[in-house]
């Protein structure tokens, strides 16, 4: 089994009540699971203590990093940001509200030596109000059916092998970006699991997902993706796995049985 390396990406807009015990539950699941993992928290332009709290982390522990934004940019920004800033194998973006538990999320961690992409799912989906739990039935049933996918959901912790992101270049900053990102790795061809995931309840403040704002980024987002992958058809799905990341999962386990499965040669 390789030994992988992980940054959690850790977007913060005005999560000063909630950052802390983020990072804590974090670095302690690294510890107790034994990762070799750095923390990158993406202050998003937040305007209460945020900025401070975490400054006074990365100051006192160095796996800890930080970048500020002087406003806010968008969650899918300061994700793809940190990508960018990122030299490890697998990248994973845990919201700074610390409604993902790092521990049950992490737990699947070693999964990324088979697949590129681990796609978790809500388990305990009581945890969220009937109208929330509705929008996102109705959200994943759009999503799949638009774009020839079949994922329980697409806005959970999802891991990523940091190469096969190379390749991509998303249209989508805000909260649509991970569908987006997703979608087109997925049609890419590129190897998947879903796995079962447990949320905390949100200890303060409420989430940004559900605003106006959000929705209007998420429908332009959304339209632009089908625009592109059914009109444009840039995006249609590859069949040459050649053309993926050399050192992704399935580029090596599909190129290893390509050539045992060769017919042998005629002597």
């Amino acid at each position: 089994m390789n030994i992988l390396s992980l940054t959690v990406i850790m977007p913060a807009l005005n999560e000063a009540n909630n950052i802390q015990e983020a990072i804590e539950t974090t670095l302690f699941a690294f510890e107790k699971l034994k990762i070799n993992g750095e923390i990158m928290v993406i202050n998003d332009g937040s305007t209460d203590k945020t900025g401070e709290l975490v400054e006074k982390f990365a100051n006192e522990n160095p796996l800890v990093k930080v970048i500020h934004h002087e406003k806010p940019l968008g969650i899918g920004y300061s994700f793809w940001e940190a990508v960018r800033h990122s030299d490890k194998d697998i990248v994973v973006m845990f919201p700074g509200d610390n409604e993902n538990d790092p521990e049950d999320a992490l737990t699947y961690f070693y999964l990324m030596n088979y697949v590129d992409i681990i796609v978790p799912f809500i388990q305990n989906t009581e945890i969220r109000n009937r109208f929330r739990r509705a929008i996102s039935v109705l959200y994943s049933f759009i999503i799949n059916m638009s774009f020839m996918i079949n994922l329980n959901y697409t806005n959970g912790t999802v891991f990523y092998r940091r190469c096969i992101l190379n390749s991509i270049e998303l249209r989508s900053f805000g909260f649509f970006y991970q569908a987006e990102l997703l979608i087109k790795l997925i049609r890419k061809g590129y190897l998947f699991a879903e796995v079962p995931n447990f949320l905390n309840k949100r200890n303060n403040g409420n989430s940004k997902a559900l605003s106006f704002k959000s929705f209007f980024k998420v429908m332009s987002g959304y339209l632009n993706l089908a625009y592109d992958i059914h009109i444009k058809s840039i995006e249609s799905r590859r069949k040459d796995y050649k053309k993926l990341c050399r050192e992704s999962i399935t580029y090596i386990r599909r190129n290893s049985f390509e050539e045992r499965t060769k017919e042998p040669a005629n002597v």
